[in-house]
């Protein structure tokens, strides 16, 4: 039987911000090296990374961005990595419980003074409601959640 310490360790849990999953599946992201020692350190240490809906539609959006002039064959190929590494009953949806967010998101937003916009509100909310206390993230506007530990090395 695991001790306490292990089965803590063996049951972690961080929600995968989109600038870490861009990253990670971008190979000419500059955080791309990072990502991927991240991933691996999660790996080694039974971290189970958690994806929300919001961030998600994030990662697509910044990518498009990305790729939208050009190499459009890098953008279906990237979709395609993407869609296969995170099946869609992996995905944790926020989204259809915006409305009981609404205002506590709102809340956040104004507390912190702006540091979270709409999205990282939802995801610092999320990530208190299911209990969740770690973020792997490059953005550091997360250190100011206290509820949150911002991986990132």
């Amino acid at each position: 039987m695991p001790s306490k310490t292990q089965k803590n360790i063996m049951s972690e849990k961080a929600i995968l911000d989109a600038n870490f999953l861009v990253a990670y599946f971008d190979r000419n992201d500059i955080w791309h090296t990072q990502a991927i020692k991240i991933k691996q350190k999660m790996e080694k240490e039974n971290i189970e990374g958690i994806i929300l809906d919001c961030v998600l539609i994030e990662v697509f959006s910044v990518l498009c961005r990305r790729f939208e002039k050009k190499e459009h064959s890098k953008l279906a190929e990237i979709i395609d990595i993407i869609s296969k590494a995170i099946p869609e009953d992996k995905i944790v949806w926020a989204y259809p419980n915006i409305t009981d967010y609404y205002r506590d998101i709102l809340s956040i937003i104004k507390e912190y003074g702006g540091i979270l916009n709409f999205h990282d509100a939802l995801i610092a909310l999320v990530a208190k409601n299911i209990e969740v206390k770690n973020i792997v993230s490059f953005d550091k506007d997360f250190d100011n959640i206290p509820w949150l530990k911002r991986i990132n090395e």
